[in-house]
């Protein structure tokens, strides 16, 4: 599979050689929504936490007769049928979220990904990523010439820190390592960069 190779005005100049196992993959829809699905529930730290019955603080009298008022009966003030009530099924912060995805699927799931952002043009590769000082203008003005539009994500070999400080203030690009991305990422930017050695660098992770 060859990738696009661009220069810094976003001009097609040469392909690179991508695994076809990878970047050739075929479009698999259910196991790619089942790895985001996974990918966003994992990071659920579930820390949220409901009343129950026994935790709300209610008087335990009964609040009238059980019978004679005309009133349906009732028992206590905590009743999950009442406003103010304890829930029926609380929510505990213990909750685990997390799903299971096997080393297998995970692999397949990524190579759909990128495949498919293959296909539809919106992956390419650079020779490199630098910048001359750590400043947000000039990696704005460096991804601008890429001809590129919309969200950008930024996949490089190795993260230079000058690259790093200047795109911390822009809401649109994402730099991250190799090591570092996740399906939920490749599937959000519009576009996709990777450097010449991130693609060396995917293709053994992910071999």
């Amino acid at each position: 599979m060859d990738l696009n190779v661009i220069d810094d005005k976003g001009q097609k100049t040469a392909t690179v050689a991508g695994s076809d196992a990878l970047f050739g993959h075929a479009y698999n829809e259910a196991l790619i929504h089942q790895l985001v699905t996974a990918y966003q529930a994992n990071a659920r730290q579930g820390t949220r936490a409901q009343k129950g019955r026994s935790d709300v603080n209610k008087s335990h009298r009964k609040p009238w007769q059980q019978k004679g008022s005309g009133r349906a009966r009732a028992g206590q003030a905590n009743s999950p049928l009442w406003r103010g009530g304890g829930k029926i099924f609380p929510s505990s912060p213990d909750e685990n979220f997390t799903q299971k995805v096997n080393r297998k699927m995970y692999r397949a799931g990524m190579a759909s990904i990128v495949s498919q952002l293959v296909r539809d043009g919106r992956l390419s590769v650079i020779d490199a990523l630098a910048v001359d000082a750590p400043k947000t203008k000039l990696f704005a003005q460096k991804i601008k010439g890429y001809g590129l539009t919309g969200t950008v994500l930024v996949v490089t070999d190795k993260l230079d820190e000058n690259v790093f400080l200047s795109s911390r203030n822009l809401p649109s690009v994402l730099v991250l390592e190799t090591r570092e991305i996740d399906p939920v990422s490749l599937v959000r930017f519009n576009h996709v960069l990777f450097t010449k050695g991130a693609v060396t660098q995917f293709e053994e992770m992910h071999a």
